[in-house]
């Protein structure tokens, strides 16, 4: 009798490609959702296999063969390299000797690949996703074989190089921006027309779903590192030049882009960035001193070229150009005063909430590189800005109706330039010390003058003119640093924050005495940045800034916080996480948000808000309380983004990395709360 086996009744394992990449964030962002799906994954021996595209031999689908098989077929689909010219696992020859690796693709100028005079033009290197290692070795591949590009990829990022000899007759590896398509030469491909419609189909950004700050720890790494130089002053006159070019491609009839490397020397491309410097600071005064140039050596320069030629900065908010200015500046100088960029999720989370209107000026006494001025401005513009810059309307708003003070030189450049462009020619942007108007510039004063507030009496309007002390802003929206007092008994006698509480104490023999009232020794900063931004703001305005944690808390500040419930109606607190502002710190902060009292408008006004009757112990009106529990960082500080097909993250209508965080529900919540609660200034939550 034959033996009988036992049939399995064991499901065959099903496999996808998102499950053997599991912990593998971003693995597989420069493919499409449509050519991941071209992968049949099968079970072979109880594990996922697949047919190779060159072979037609199954392989064990680990994370490097899937990234290796779809490199090949977007080698075969889009650039249109038959299957016959590819080869992988090809041995490599230094000389006489064959290399133990071997190349994971070879793309052949013929179809006789297996034989030793065939010519290889491309060799590819694949990493499993998250690996960042493997570039020197594919440069020690093209020099042993003579190979003029080179492709390094571990599924999420893409090199491109080139194989160039120099003067001297070395040679060295520069990007390129693509690979040449099938019967296309290297020099034709770098010869095509470069225009802002190929720059938005070819956006680095999007495609790899990288970040300009990544672009520049590359070229820190390539070049700034030791090259002499700022590097923060380099890269800010190159993206400054790169930004002119896109605004005036955008207005011109061809579209046509200067700022491409293409077959330029280093010499040819270097002048051409030099025009565009020097056009970009002629047009955008203010930001450039005159005669200021590019440092950079030519080589330097084609280098970084290479590197931001396929970057997109103009989209809907000038986005990607904070997150690499905040890198460039914290490291430079901010981290050591106690000020950080503030993200901009929490900037658009207080933009929203306070909602700016078209006829209201809006200021920021601690503008660093004016995230929140900008942000407002955008608001106002309804979130859309291109690289045709804005129309009348929206030009004249930024000219005349937003502003921002900084003492650090560099924050007050990037502020400069950021608002220059958004304001096509025109900024509101001072380098003074907001805490401190005694020395403040005559162009400082000139250009705040405007909005100095009408006073009841020409006494005091003529003190006010001298002092600069109470203006007439809708809106602040700040993020003043945390750390550090102020020492200076100069600056603490203009603020009653600095003063000890006077008291009235009975004496022995019966009469009475006044003790207090003179000036503190020390101050801590951000309390005298509390009382100014409320001496900028109209009665019935509206501020939100960022304090920590414990102003809200400590038994030691009761009295600054009845400060400053008897000046302004608390409207809401948002507590912060942890995670918000690292790697720089990790206080923990909430946002504040305050409307001035104000009886003298109408009920229904934007300003009307009158004060309680009584102390303000016994004020009891209703204030939004939220805690953000999805902050937007990890515990290093990184962004956390926000995952869509293909393990990668996803992109909003404007093609910008979405991050995970919790700040517009908040922000959404508050206007439907504040609507209810009768605040003109949420209508729009209709």
């Amino acid at each position: 009798m034959a033996k009988q086996t036992k049939k399995s009744t064991e499901p065959t394992p099903s496999y996808v490609v998102s499950n053997i990449l599991q912990g593998s964030a971003y693995a597989l962002s420069i493919f499409s959702a449509k050519e991941i799906k071209t992968l049949d994954l099968f079970e072979k021996k109880g594990k996922p296999y697949l047919t190779c595209s060159v072979t037609d031999k199954p392989r064990q689908a680990k994370p490097e063969e899937i990234v290796r098989q779809l490199y090949l077929r977007k080698l075969m689909d889009h650039y249109g390299y038959p299957k016959q010219h590819l080869a992988i696992e090809t041995k490599v020859r230094f000389g006489t000797t064959v290399h133990p690796k071997r190349a994971d693709i070879v793309v052949y100028e013929t179809e006789d690949t297996s034989t030793p005079a065939a010519r290889p033009l491309i060799i590819v290197e694949v990493k499993k996703p998250k690996r960042q290692d493997g570039v020197e070795q594919l440069k020690s591949y093209c020099s042993a074989t003579d190979v003029p590009v080179a492709v390094w990829t571990n599924g999420s990022e893409t090199k491109f190089l080139h194989r160039d000899r120099t003067k001297t007759q070395t040679y060295v590896y520069r990007d390129l921006p693509d690979l040449p398509r099938f019967g296309q030469t290297l020099d034709e491909m770098l010869n095509e027309p470069w225009t802002l419609k190929e720059l938005n189909e070819q956006n680095i950004l999007v495609a790899e779903r990288t970040s300009l700050k990544d672009i520049i720890l590359d070229m820190e790494n390539l070049v700034l590192a030791n090259a002499g130089v700022d590097a923060f002053e380099e890269v800010f006159k190159l993206i400054y030049a790169k930004l002119f070019d896109d605004h005036r491609a955008a207005r011109t009839k061809s579209k046509k882009l200067d700022f491409r490397v293409g077959l330029k020397t280093p010499a040819q491309f270097a002048e051409v960035v030099h025009a565009l410097f020097d056009k970009a600071t002629n047009e955008w005064k203010g930001v450039f001193a005159p005669g200021e140039r590019i440092d950079l050596l030519p080589d330097h320069l084609l280098t970084c070229g290479s590197a931001l030629e396929r970057v997109k900065l103009f989209n809907s908010n000038l986005s990607v150009i904070d997150e690499a200015f905040e890198y460039l500046t914290v490291k430079a100088s901010k981290g050591e005063k106690g000020q950080y960029f503030t993200p901009r999720h929490v900037i658009d989370m207080c933009v929203k909430m306070l909602s700016p209107t078209v006829e209201e000026y809006v200021g920021d006494t601690a503008a660093g590189s004016c995230g929140f001025s900008v942000h407002a401005l955008f608001h106002v513009w309804g979130n859309e800005f291109t690289a045709e810059g804005p129309n009348p309307w929206q030009t004249n708003y930024a000219a005349t109706h937003v502003y921002g003070i900084d003492f650090d030189p560099r924050s007050v450049k990037i502020a400069k330039a950021l608002n220059t462009i958004a304001g096509d020619g025109k900024t509101n942007v001072y380098r003074a010390n907001s805490l401190d108007p005694s020395i403040w510039t005559d162009d400082t004063k000139a250009g705040l003058k405007p909005r100095l507030r009408e006073m009841p009496t020409p006494a005091e309007k003529r003190e006010n003119e001298k002092a600069f002390r109470y203006f007439d802003f809708d809106v602040m929206l700040t993020n003043p640093p945390f750390a550090g007092d102020i020492k200076d008994a100069r600056i603490l006698g203009q603020y009653e924050l600095a003063k000890n509480p006077e008291e009235t104490v009975t004496l022995k023999n019966g009469t009475t005495k006044t003790k207090g009232g003179d000036i503190k020794n020390r101050v801590g900063r951000d309390i005298l940045f509390i009382e100014r931004n409320l001496q900028f703001l109209r009665p019935g305005g509206r501020a939100a800034r960022v304090l920590p944690q414990g102003r809200f808390n400590n038994s030691g500040d009761e009295s600054l916080r009845r400060w400053i419930a008897d000046r302004a109606r608390i409207l809401a607190v948002v507590g912060l996480h942890n995670n918000t502002f690292k790697p720089h710190t990790g206080t923990k902060t909430s946002g504040l948000f305050l409307q001035t009292w104000n009886d003298a408008d109408a009920p229904g006004s934007l300003y009307y808000n009158p004060k309680p009757a009584g102390s303000s112990e016994d004020f009891d009106y209703p204030v939004f309380l939220a805690t953000s529990e999805r902050p937007g960082k990890d515990n290093s500080g990184d962004y956390i983004y926000r995952i869509g097909e293909a393990n990668a993250p996803a992109l909003d209508e404007h093609h910008h990395m979405i991050v995970e965080h919790d700040l517009e529900e908040i922000a959404e919540a508050f206007k439907t709360w504040g609507l209810k609660q009768g605040m003109a200034f949420c209508r729009e939550a209709e």
